[in-house]
């Protein structure tokens, strides 16, 4: 690309919207020029206006930049966004309505028949929803959202076996505080702790997402795939990474080869056009049989690698594993930035 694509961050001082200005750093197709954030922050300079958790401090390039309201129309035509779900269904309407692309990590629009739940790697034939969307909302513009941070670690481990039948899966899941954002969970409450309960309806989003992002689009709707999630999901006290140990009944009853081939041969469209964000291998299958763990395998591949190891027989369903995604880059930030890199590659920017 000769010139770069100017971006806006819509909730630009919370923790994902942190992410999505360190990973949009020197990023070679967009260049973030617009923050946005409440009321409270607008008019501030972005490192007054955030408390900023990652490494280091606010990029030199935005650190300075003044915070502005969400105001449609106003700005780039590409946003990302990472409103929390309570906001994000109105502002984000009508930033879509005003002709900007909204490539969002918000819950609030996922499940909507006609905005694509998008993983690239597994459905980008869902980005065939974007013309009935503009057709029957009236849009000039769009909006796109990505999975449940944990939702993404699931598919990516078991989108390899859907050629086996997926049928049922059990799924207990081991979510990091970071996924609850800044404050997020009191240090009382998680150290030494473990949580069987996450807010926010976490269970019901992992047992419906996958159905929809698995599924076929057929006209302009996804028929959802006939599978049945059952979740379980638990706050432990990491700081990053979600991991998820998984249960799953097949069609067909491959053998454990069968299984790792599928998994260690699983590419995608990010890899085959080397999309600047996408791992060249975007599942990592672990020999040792304690692996993955949290803080040894999380970064793989700048954290957009799914690490997937434990492949054994499972006595009640056929077959079991574990898997680990790193939440905040590959289930949310990184997974909205791969997906605004496949939409350009495609052509719809």
């Amino acid at each position: 690309m000769t010139r770069k694509i100017e971006v806006g961050i819509l909730g630009a001082t919370g923790t994902v919207g942190q992410r999505f200005i360190q990973l949009l750093e020197d990023h070679p197709w967009f260049e973030v020029k617009q923050l946005a954030a409440s009321d409270r922050s607008a008019g501030k300079r972005y490192r007054d206006a955030t408390s900023w958790q990652l490494e280091g401090g606010p990029p030199a390039g935005v650190a300075d930049l003044a915070v502005e309201e969400a105001v449609p129309g106003r700005g780039p035509r590409l946003v990302f966004s990472s409103m929390a779900s309570s906001q994000a269904g109105e502002i984000e309407r009508a930033f879509a309505a005003a002709g900007h692309v909204v490539v969002s990590n918000s819950s609030h629009y996922r499940m909507a028949e006609d905005v694509p739940l998008l993983i690239p790697e597994v459905n980008p034939g869902h980005l065939g929803l974007l013309a009935g969307q503009r057709r029957e909302r009236g849009w000039s513009g769009a909006i796109v959202t990505n999975p449940n941070c944990a939702a993404v670690t699931l598919v990516m481990a078991i989108a390899p076996l859907k050629p086996f039948g997926l049928m049922n899966v059990m799924v207990t899941t081991f979510q990091s505080i970071s996924g609850a954002g800044y404050p997020g969970v009191p240090s009382l409450d998680i150290l030494g702790n473990v949580i069987p309960y996450i807010s926010g309806e976490e269970e019901q989003k992992l047992e419906a997402e996958p159905r929809k992002i698995l599924g076929e689009l057929v006209g302009d709707r996804i028929e959802l795939l006939p599978m049945e999630v059952s979740a379980s999901c638990h706050r432990v006290p990491t700081i990053d990474g979600h991991m998820v140990a998984v249960s799953l009944e097949l069609e067909r009853r491959p053998s454990r080869e069968e299984i790792v081939e599928a998994l260690v041969g699983f590419r995608g469209l990010p890899q085959e056009r080397e999309l600047p964000s996408a791992p060249r291998r975007p599942i990592h299958v672990m020999t040792a049989p304690d692996r993955p763990q949290t803080r040894k395998d999380v970064n793989l591949e700048r954290g957009m690698a799914t690490a997937v190891g434990r492949i054994r027989e499972c006595p009640i369903l056929h077959w079991k594993l574990a898997a680990l995604s790193h939440n905040t880059l590959r289930g949310a930030a990184g997974a909205a930035v791969l997906n605004a890199e496949l939409m350009q590659s495609e052509g719809l920017l």
